[in-house]
């Protein structure tokens, strides 16, 4: 079936917003091999449909006016940036198997028993991996194959998936660039172009032409849209081998488990952030205390009271008694710290990259022994609301099976986080999730405005695009709840419409102090 009739059996998510069906499952990792007849005649042909080709098969009585709006259209670009990376992960899973066989004890021996096949082989399998019309140079997995790699790359010799996956991320950029016109500005268009063709010091000096029109502010919250994109292009495209997980794992719609500039591994972040968790009780200042008066059943009080919360490690819990007799709690947790690397709570640099990749983290032990030390009991139903940080550690609880068979967990609301990859153990948790997709920080999950990968269709995603202020100012949670009262004050009425059931007297405000350790 012609792609672009495939456009027309797009689904409807619960935000209104129609989309392109999922094409893969956003926890997919860079080894996920594609099984699908089209997927396997590309690997035979190591080429792949741009946009702009699958366009040209359309029937004479499709839908659109013309071939030029058929290249442009967003939706068909991501599309095609989906069969294209596909194509890429199989060249690439291609390329691992057949430089395992060769490397394997089993062909050894077989080919100290049979010489000249043996010999042959490997010399057709050399060619087959290093191939320019084919594989390109194509070995990797094992230690021959990222032995292999690891040469090549630093020698700058390319895989073909290498250039299709670069191929699938610049029509990606393409798509967010018809969505986002911050993004055609000559000087932006001109870094964006730079990256993707591999001219790295024609990128600085697009950079530098860029921060001096716009600042270092508007310069990347314009690039905010494709800033997943343009990591993982820069992470294929260096001599380095230890970050191309990054770009892999982004392509196939996964979470990286490695940063993208070294490749470090999360499993450093994780020794660094090894507290235990613990949480003390602590009393509101008198601005806490204010804004808590006038709170309510509202997610712009909600978020009002975590902008009073800070993020130096406060967290609250409220007790209400509802209007239909039952006791629930509701849990507000803040976001990150940026002043430092590492402080004495869990709302730092280092427990947001850990929460990101892991699910059992300092910040969630935290809120547990929280639960446990207020007396929270077992079975209680409970609503969690966190920012930034804070969503994302609403979203590792909703994962915790042991969680999850404690408490009722019944909603999870996160303002600007990147919680995409992540899943809810229990599927009756209803996830919201508040994006504006002006800020840069929910895209670090790997799933941005250019990407073809959705969410599970029980979730309320709600965004919307508020350039009232720039990054940093557009991730606080104050730009959230001003959004929320004006322009977007539909999605206010639709979320208070879910949570209802807290709807009720508040009898408790007790705010905690949680520590690493």
């Amino acid at each position: 079936m012609p792609l672009i009739h495939r456009l027309d059996q797009s689904v409807m998510h619960p935000n209104g917003r129609r989309g392109p069906a999922p094409r893969r499952n956003t926890g997919s990792t860079e080894k996920d091999l594609v099984k699908s007849p089209a997927i396997r005649s590309k690997v035979g042909v190591m080429t792949a449909d741009t946009a702009g080709e699958v366009a040209e098969r359309t029937p004479t009585g499709a839908p659109y006016v013309t071939t030029e709006e058929r290249r442009t259209d967003p939706d068909l670009l991501r599309e095609a940036s989906v069969l294209l990376a596909d194509a890429a992960l199989a060249a690439r899973r291609s390329g691992a198997a057949l430089t395992a066989a060769c490397a394997s004890w089993q062909f050894g021996v077989r080919a100290a028993r049979h010489p000249m096949w043996g010999l042959a082989t490997a010399l057709a399998a050399g060619r087959a991996v290093t191939n320019s019309a084919g594989l390109g140079f194509g070995a990797n997995g094992g230690p021959v194959g990222e032995l292999a790699r690891s040469v090549a790359t630093v020698s700058r010799h390319r895989a073909a998936s290498v250039r299709m996956a670069v191929e699938a991320f610049a029509l990606r950029i393409e798509a967010a660039t018809a969505e986002h016109p911050n993004l055609a500005v000559p000087q932006a268009k001109h870094l964006t172009d730079a990256i993707v063709a591999g001219r790295r010091m024609e990128a600085l000096r697009a950079a530098r032409e860029l921060i001096q029109l716009l600042g270092v502010t508007r310069s990347l919250t314009t690039l905010s849209p494709v800033l997943m994109e343009l990591l993982a292009i820069l992470a294929l495209l260096d001599e380095n081998p230890t970050n191309d997980s990054f770009a892999w794992v982004t392509l196939a719609g996964g979470t990286p488990t490695t940063e993208p500039l070294l490749g470090l591994p999360s499993e450093l972040l994780q020794r660094l952030n090894q507290g235990k968790g613990t949480a003390e009780r602590t009393e509101a200042d008198a601005l806490l205390a204010r804004v808590l008066e006038r709170s309510g059943n509202d997610i712009v009080r909600y978020i009002d009271d975590i902008s009073a919360l800070g993020n130096h490690g406060l967290a609250l819990l409220r007790r209400v008694h509802c209007a239909d007799g039952s006791e629930r709690f509701v849990l507000l947790l803040p976001g990150t710290s940026f002043g430092r690397l590492r402080n004495s709570s869990p709302q730092d640099l280092v427990g947001a990259f850990d929460g990101l990749l892991r699910t059992d983290t300092t910040y969630t032990r935290s809120v547990k022994h929280l639960l446990v030390r207020a007396g929270v009991p077992e079975g209680a139903e409970l609503m969690v609301v966190g920012h930034s940080l804070g969503g994302i550690t609403a979203m590792n609880l909703a994962s915790d099976l042991d969680f999850v068979s404690t408490y009722r967990l019944s909603h999870v609301i996160a303002v600007g986080s990147p919680i995409d990859t992540k899943r809810a153990v229990d599927r009756t948790v209803q996830v919201i999730s508040l994006v504006n997709k002006h800020d840069v920080i929910p895209g670090l999950d790997g799933r941005g405005p250019a990407t073809a990968l959705d969410i599970p269709e029980s979730w309320l995603e709600l965004t919307w695009v508020d350039e009232t202020y720039d990054y940093p100012l557009s991730h606080a949670p104050q730009a959230y709840a001003s959004t929320l009262r004006g322009a977007q004050l539909r999605h206010r009425a639709q979320v208070n419409e879910l949570i209802t059931a807290y709807d009720g007297e508040i009898v408790g405000n007790q705010p905690y102090l949680l520590l690493d350790k």
